[in-house]
């Protein structure tokens, strides 16, 4: 992000200066609106998955799992950007405030994909919700940081995720 000039994106995007910033206060914001815009269409896929399952599709938590979230990261679901916007937020506690707030809306989106989850299919868990979705949330976010720094291919890092994944649900939800 710092290597990045607002000159240089705005070229490589075709867009003039005063386009930016009409757009956006910062390099900073415009990250933090792509992420929100690559990880919300994710989560907007799994939830569209999960409202399509048929109430039958449930055999076991880990069997869930691999049909909703069973998926690659995709294409631009980079940890690497993930991971150079958090460092900046670490750094800068404007921007750590805005992506506090991001991952606390993703969290919340992945309470609600949760939620609809255990009342169709009438499970418990041994966690409220909400924090059954930070978990996750954490979860999934470790798992490609850490696959990703030890060089792994991305659809490697999607098979570790969604392995950890299932593995996680298996805990969090109470036996029938």
């Amino acid at each position: 992000m710092d290597a990045a000039s607002v000159e240089m994106i705005c070229e490589r995007a075709g867009f003039t200066r005063g386009a930016f910033y009409s757009n956006f206060e910062s390099k900073n914001e415009l990250f933090l609106a792509l992420i929100t815009q690559l990880a919300g269409a994710k989560l907007d896929e799994v939830a569209v998955r999960v409202r399509d399952l048929p109430t039958s599709a449930m055999t076991d938590p880990g069997s869930l799992v691999r049909q909703v979230v069973g998926v690659s990261l995709g294409d631009r679901m980079e940890p690497q950007l993930f991971s150079e916007l958090r460092t900046q937020a670490l750094r800068d506690p404007e921007l750590a405030a805005a992506y506090l707030s991001w991952q606390d809306a993703m969290a919340g989106r992945v309470e609600g994909i949760i939620r609809h989850v255990v009342d169709v299919y009438g499970l418990r868990l041994r966690l409220p919700v909400p924090d059954a979705a930070r978990l996750l949330v954490d979860v999934s976010d470790d798992t490609c940081t850490r696959a990703t720094l030890e060089g792994r291919p991305a659809e490697e890092v999607s098979g570790l995720m969604n392995d950890r994944l299932e593995r996680i649900v298996g805990i969090l939800v109470e036996p029938a």
